[in-house]
């Protein structure tokens, strides 16, 4: 839970690093609260609009988030775009971003 707070506390800083656990831990946590409020969502159909604006207000830090993940795996934060390339841009990234971390000297960190 700890990774997800620091994503949000984060959220602008797009010049540091995250290890693998740390951006997937965020990446597990919101994908729950999303699902949660799908759920809600589908039981109460005026609790959708929760669901549009936590998708809106998880944006910038989960860009964020991933730019910092590509940082520390050692690759240049723009191949966050590689994703638009649509089925082969999303599974490069996800490689990408289950890489090892990089250290500043250019030696894996085990």
């Amino acid at each position: 839970m700890q990774e997800y707070v620091n994503m949000w506390k984060n959220y602008v800083n797009f010049n540091d690093r995250t290890t693998v656990r740390g951006y997937w831990m965020a990446f597990l946590f919101n994908f729950l609260a999303g699902l949660v409020l799908s759920i809600l969502a589908a039981i109460v159909p005026s609790l959708g609009i929760l669901g549009s604006l936590y998708s809106l207000a998880a944006l910038i830090p989960g860009i964020a988030l991933t730019m910092r993940r590509l940082r520390d795996a050692g690759r240049h934060p723009a191949l966050i775009l590689i994703s638009l390339i649509p089925l082969v841009g999303a599974i490069i990234l996800i490689v990408f971003l289950c890489g090892a971390s990089i250290s500043d000297d250019g030696r894996p960190v085990v």
